[in-house]
């Protein structure tokens, strides 16, 4: 491709708004336009990132057996009626009406529309498994887009969806889908990790994330660097502590502690470690208010609090606390209390602990359990920290960021039962189908990969996302016969060796050509001029190469054709 027959738009400053280094550079390389809040246009070059991407995740999807169609993106309220989430998915489901007022979506997921069809489609065990996917527009009305394409409201996506007779099917299939994205992340090259998850609002049994690893990530993964063991924070087990709990050794006594509401504010003033606090938590439970015990320097997990109570963690109103405690929130404690206390592993532990007295500008010293209040029901309900013993025994935990990229779901029957999408056994028995779910946010892996792959001159991505493998960049192209047929030459030496290059065939600046060419993140370059032609030299650089190096001309046709054709 020739810049005089391409479109490219390249800014000196992305605009203020660009918060993340991939936002900002996608804006300055032309990647993208935006057209309104999380909505942008895929401009040319950016188009061709795209594109490479989808091309890698469709050859792996199809080499693991799954078979492509393309679904409706805008389907009927009624299959969503079916399974219960038009009334449950909330806000970010963008729900229209048609001429005749009848209720419609614009596709945020297609667990419904697939599931009709299979229930329509696959009458017999015969035709099982079954894995269809699709690479198509999704939408879903963020609260608030930011960030580029990491948290747009339309977006691409590849969405599968296998179908079996039994759980063992898809067992099998899960792993399949599990080795294809881990082959799709690796020849993206990409610094990945796949991670337990939790199902969220998508259902099922199981699940596994799949994270490129960046400081900018909104996700904290734990994970142990001695073993394979990663897990989303959400998900991650807080091991319990190995040693038994401490004997008692203080008498239970109430300090006067005025002001002094935050855990950081009563440490600093009785002079301990956080550590030997104990912070209470009321919650709304289904039969009523509930307690949470925390160590004073944890945090709650909501996800696992949510799961062990059986709903949506829901804090108390302050008059709430009031009425259960007597005090406001920053005195709670749990001597005392008449609701159910449930302490996390690590408080369960503790002896001599320090907590809220129940009464406003006070706290206890020397609480223990079996002896100042009764031994609580003890869970995991709080977030793993760097530190904590490794649940697979292996080691210690640690926490870095991750982008989420990829999802995949043991769904089970959470769709085909809701559904009536069932089959025909082997004994002419009706059974329902097994199912399986695996997401790949195909235009969040190019702001992923951008986080993971920048300098200060631009992108440096990888090869096979690059928007052109080389860049030969001629110096006077316009004013010198010699430079011009030297670069004409190698260019259709390139095309013809099924090279990706792109010539910069402006009447430009050095500078300006040679900026732009580092921006958009081509990683190689070739630089032809009147000077190195006279010595019968070119020069070539990589873009992560500290220095240029020359190359006779004779020989920089086979010289890169040995280096880059695939």
């Amino acid at each position: 491709m020739r810049v005089s027959q391409f479109f490219l738009s390249t800014l000196k400053e992305a605009p203020s708004e660009a918060e993340l280094i991939s936002h900002r550079l996608m804006l300055r390389a032309g990647f993208i336009k935006r057209l309104g809040s999380g909505l942008y246009t895929w401009m040319p070059l950016g188009l061709r990132v795209l594109r490479k991407v989808e091309h890698v995740v469709r050859e792996e999807m199809n080499r693991a057996g799954a078979i492509e169609l393309l679904m409706p993106a805008v389907q009927p309220a009624e299959l969503w009626q079916e399974t219960g989430r038009w009334d449950v998915f909330g806000p970010q489901m963008l729900k229209i009406k048609d001429r005749h007022q009848r209720d419609f979506c614009f596709g945020p997921t297609h667990e419904e529309v697939i599931t009709d069809i299979a229930r329509r489609e696959i009458r017999s065990y015969r035709q099982l498994p079954l894995n269809f996917y699709q690479i198509q527009t999704k939408f879903r009305d963020e609260i608030r887009p930011r960030f580029g394409v990491m948290r747009a409201r339309e977006f691409m996506m590849k969405d599968a969806y296998s179908f079996h007779a039994d759980f063992a099917s898809l067992e099998q299939t899960y792993q399949a889908m599990y080795e294809a994205y881990t082959r799709i992340f690796t020849r993206l090259g990409l610094k990945f990790r796949a991670v337990a998850a939790d199902t969220g609002a998508i259902g099922g049994s199981g699940s596994h994330e799949f994270h490129v690893l960046a400081d900018s990530g909104e996700d904290a993964i734990a994970y142990n660097p001695d073993s394979d063991y990663a897990a989303n924070v959400e998900l991650a087990e807080a091991v319990a502590p190995a040693a038994p709990r401490p004997a008692a050794l203080q008498a239970l006594s109430k300090i006067p502690t005025p002001g002094k509401h935050s855990i950081e504010e009563i440490a600093d003033f009785l002079k301990i470690s956080p550590t030997q606090t104990v912070k209470t938590l009321i919650v709304e439970g289904t039969e009523g208010p509930l307690a949470l015990l925390l160590r004073g320097d944890h945090q709650l997990n909501e996800v696992k609090a949510a799961r062990l109570i059986g709903q949506d963690i829901r804090f108390a109103s302050e008059a709430q606390v009031r009425a259960v405690a007597g005090c406001s929130a920053g005195s709670i404690g749990p001597v005392g209390l008449s609701i159910p206390v449930i302490a996390d592993r690590a408080v369960a532990a503790m002896a001599d602990f320090v907590c809220g007295a129940n009464e406003d500008g006070f706290h206890l010293s020397g609480a223990n359990f079996g002896r100042d209040l009764p031994e609580p029901t003890v869970a995991d309900i709080r977030n793993v920290v760097a530190g904590d013993p490794s649940p697979d025994g292996k080691g210690a935990l640690d926490i870095c960021r991750g982008i989420e990229v990829g999802h995949i779901f043991q769904l089970r029957t959470t769709y085909s039962a809701a559904m009536g999408c069932s089959y025909l056994d082997e004994s002419g028995k009706a059974q329902t189908m097994e199912m399986g779910c695996y997401g790949i946010g195909v235009s969040r892996i190019v702001g992923a990969a951008i986080e993971q792959n920048f300098d200060a001159r631009g992108m440096t991505l990888p090869e096979t996302m690059a928007p052109f493998l080389l860049a030969i960049v001629p110096v006077g192209y316009q004013k010198s016969e010699v430079v011009r047929e030297t670069a004409d030459n190698l260019y259709r030496e390139l095309l013809q060796a099924g090279i990706d290059v792109l010539m910069d065939d402006r009447n430009e600046r050095p500078g300006v050509m040679f900026a732009d060419m580092e921006l958009i993140g081509i990683p190689h370059r070739v630089v032809i001029g009147e000077r190195g032609l006279k010595d019968g030299l070119i020069e070539y650089q990589g873009r992560r190469d500290e220095a240029a190096r020359t190359i006779p001309v004779a020989e920089t046709g086979v010289f890169l054709t040995n280096m880059l054709a695939t």
